[in-house]
Formats: structure tokens, C-alpha cells, sequence
């Protein structure tokens, strides 16, 4: 809260502005995050102007059609024709905004270490147009210091001093594709500025937007601290359910009911289930940061390193089960038709971003054998360098089938159908717990 915070004459102006809905917002980057997060601000009232280096993504925006899954088509319509929110290619309209988010890629380069390019040239753009009275968000996940070592000193290039002219801080996105319930708007925010005014007048936006809490941190190293920490759970259990899955292939034990029966103890555990990988912009990623940074303090996070090494093995994994499944056939991989039921990183949606399945299909490729890609949710994507189309999963699909294989657990799949009409099932999600079971069934 601001009550007992003493502010500048830019700080309080801007945050009048912000109590009042007379403040300009400015998102760039109009993808998985920056997009529902610009819908957010112009339905709590504000002006907002999305920018992104793609023409095409703008002029969807502007004619009001939606292309990212956690969006409502109808909301976005409506405030577009509202003029409520705007999108363009053209970085000299930074000039008109009060505060900023930037919500752009950081990916891995071929070393594994951070590409932190697109935070860089979205903090020159936005430093070209800085003006007094200005909040910059950087909600892109990243390492701790980015904040701080990257954008600070490129918007602090020119005569504007941070924390007195104009105010920074780290808020991390924790968008998560496909889920019911919590979505942009009601998930609690993390802000950490780089002053007790930034971080107060970061923390108002929020508040003034979302319906989840907001949490103030001391720093942005803090802040972007947390967001690896979530990122890396979930890395690492998933790793744990990896292992167990594998061991247990070994052993003849059915790995999904030893996870379900340890999830009925009350306390003292969490359940994480295994899968042919792991998939999305965040969790095969983020974690790499950290290790990456933590070489500067002549550390290394063997865990973490560890626990990447299983999950990236399981692509490999799981097309060996598939040779072994075929054999069980009589059957060869080479030559062998196998349907693909899903290519999505995860059920329910259209992101096929670091995805498992690819790599699946890539292997099973190189080793000769003949593929049909279903998923509901993905038309198309790349695979070796060639765009791959996905087809309707129909009855025929799965009797013509040698090996029908369930990569991602999509609703709209049929799995009575499935059940009924394949030849061989192998089951990597466990898909199939509800229905009955072909009679050749193999599950990871």
C-alpha cells in the first residue's frame, strides 16, 4: 500500500493516475502472457496499446480476432470495438503510455545459457520514448540480476534516473495454458521494484487490474528468485515421477497406482505424475537460468541438472517402450504405422512450445516408421524442418493403426473409441484409467 509511502511529484501524479483509470498502459509482446494481460487491464478500465514486432499478430488484435486459448473471443471483441485496446508495430507509441509491461520471450540459446536478446531490444525501444512519470513491469521469467544488471542500466542510458523520474520493477507472469481456474485475473501477482516506489506503485497497477492477491517482495532479484523456485518444483518432481516410472517399468509395478495411493496421505506430499517429457516455455527452461547464473557464484545446482537429465530422457524412453510394444507384435518399428494422439505439450491446448511429442516424432522418424498425428487442438506444426499436418482421429485411423500412442490427454479425444477400435494402446498419460482396456495395453 501507498498510505505511508512518501512519493515524488512523479510518483504521485502517476499513481492518481493509476487510482483514477486515466492512465495509458502499454503491453509489449502480444503472445501467451502479454496478450490475456492486456485484456485484463482494458476490462479493468484502462487505455491499453499491445505492441509486438509481428504485423500479423497486431492487425489480429485490432480486427478483434483472438489467436491465445486463455482468452475469451467475445471480451476481446468487445473491448477492441470499445477502443479499449489497441495493438501496433510502431514503438514511438510508448510516448503515450504511463506504465509498461514487457512480456516477451527469454529463451535458451544451443549453449543453454539465457537469451535474454528480447528483453534487451524491448528495453531500447521503450528507452528511446521514456519519459518522466513512467512504470516499467518486466513480467518475462528470467534470471536473478536481470532487472537489475540488463534493463536498469539500458533505460537509465539517457538523463532519467530510476526510483525518481521513472519507476522499475520485476512482477513474474504465472500464466498456466489450459487451466479452469486460475487464469491471469485471479492468480496472485509477486512485485518486486527496484525502490519502495516502484514497488508501491507496481503493487497499485495489480491491484486495480486483478482479483488475486498481490505480494510484495523486497527486490526484482527476489521476485525473479520465486519464479525460478516455482518453476524448478515442479522440474524436479516431475523429474522424482520420471524415475519412479522408469524403475517401476522394471520392476512389473503399475508406477500410477503407486502415485495414487501415496496421494491419499494427507500431508507431507504432493502428487506428480510422469509423462513422455516435459514440454511449454517454462518448466524445461527456467530452470536453466538458475544453473546458468549460479556458475557466476562458482556453484553448481546438481539437482537441478540431474533432474533435467531424466526428464529430457524420456522421449528416448518412451519410443523404446514403443519398439518393445511392436516387438511384443512380432512387429518391427521400422515400417510400423503408429498414430500419434497429440502433439500439445499438455491437454486441453494449442501450444506445442518445447513439446515431448516432438521429439517423440522425430525419433520415430529416423527409425523408419510410418505417422499420423491427431490433435484436436493443433492444425499444424514443425517437425525436421518440414510444417506436418494434423488429421481428424477417426475409427480408421486406429484400425489401421500398429501402435496407437496417447502423448498428450486431450478431452475431446474418444477414448471408448480408442479402447474398442485399436490394435495395440500405449498409454503415456494414463488416459485411460476410466475406460475399459484394449486388450493389448502398455502404459509408461
Amino acid at each position: 500500500m501507498t498510505d505511508h509511502l512518501e512519493l515524488n511529484h512523479n510518483g504521485t501524479e502517476l499513481l492518481e493516475k493509476i487510482k483514477n483509470r486515466s492512465a495509458t498502459i502499454g503491453v509489449v509482446g502480444l503472445g501467451y502472457v502479454g496478450l490475456p494481460l492486456a485484456v485484463e487491464k482494458a476490462k479493468a478500465g484502462y487505455r491499453v496499446i499491445g505492441f509486438d514486432v509481428q504485423q500479423k499478430r497486431a492487425d489480429m488484435v485490432n480486427q478483434g480476432i483472438n489467436y491465445i486459448g486463455d482468452v475469451v473471443d467475445e471480451e476481446l471483441k468487445s473491448i477492441v470495438k470499445e477502443g479499449k485496446l489497441v495493438a501496433t508495430t510502431d514503438y514511438s507509441k510508448i510516448e503515450e503510455v504511463d506504465a509498461v509491461a514487457i512480456c516477451v520471450p527469454t529463451p535458451l540459446d544451443t549453449y543453454q545459457q539465457p537469451d535474454t536478446s528480447y528483453v534487451e531490444s524491448s528495453g531500447k525501444e521503450i528507452a528511446r520514448y521514456l519519459h518522466e512519470g513512467m512504470l516499467i513491469v518486466l513480467e518475462s521469467t528470467t534470471y536473478p540480476g536481470t532487472t537489475e544488471e540488463v534493463l536498469k542500466p539500458i533505460l537509465e542510458a539517457g538523463d532519467l534516473k530510476c526510483g525518481e523520474d521513472f519507476f522499475l520493477a520485476y512482477s513474474p507472469e504465472r500464466v498456466d495454458p489450459g487451466n479452469k481456474f486460475y487464469n491471469t485475473k485471479n492468480t496472485p501477482k509477486v512485485v518486486g521494484g527496484m525502490t519502495q516506489a516502484c514497488t508501491a506503485i507496481a503493487s497499485e497497477l495489480y491491484r486495480g487490474v486483478l482479483e488475486g492477491d498481490v505480494h510484495q517482495v523486497s527486490s526484482p532479484a527476489v521476485a525473479e528468485m520465486e519464479k525460478i523456485l516455482e518453476n524448478t518444483f515442479r522440474h524436479i518432481n516431475i523429474a522424482l515421477a520420471n524415475e519412479m516410472a522408469i524403475l517401476c517399468n522394471k520392476m512389473g509395478i503399475d508406477v500410477w497406482e503407486v502415485i495414487d495411493a501415496a496421494a491419499t496421505k494427507p500431508y507431507g506430499f504432493m502428487a506428480f505424475y510422469p509423462g513422455p517429457g516435459l514440454g511449454g516455455h517454462c518448466i524445461p527452461i527456467d530452470p536453466f537460468y538458475l544453473t546458468w547464473k549460479a556458475r557466476e557464484y562458482n556453484y553448481h545446482t546438481r539437482l537441478i541438472e540431474l533432474a533435467g537429465e531424466i526428464n529430457n530422457g524420456m522421449p528416448e524412453f518412451v519410443v523404446n517402450k514403443a519398439m518393445y510394444a511392436l516387438n511384443g507384435e512380432g512387429k518391427a518399428l521400422r515400417g510400423s504405422k503408429i498414430a500419434i494422439l497429440g502433439v500439445a505439450y499438455k491437454k486441453d491446448i494449442d501450444d506445442v512450445r518445447e513439446s515431448p511429442v516432438l521429439n517423440i516424432i522425430e525419433m520415430l522418424n529416423n527409425e523408419g516408421a510410418e505417422l499420423i498425428v491427431c490433435d484436436p487442438h493443433v492444425t499444424s506444426f514443425r517437425s525436421c524442418n518440414t510444417v506436418l499436418e494434423s488429421v481428424a482421429l477417426t475409427q480408421e485411423v486406429l484400425e489401421e493403426a500398429d501402435l496407437v500412442m496417447i502423448t498428450t490427454d486431450h478431452s475431446a479425444f474418444d477414448y471408448e473409441m480408442i479402447s474398442q477400435k485399436s490394435n495395440v494402446v500405449f498409454d503415456t498419460r494414463n488416459a485411460l484409467k476410466n475406460y475399459p482396456k484394449p486388450n493389448k495395453y502398455v502404459k509408461l
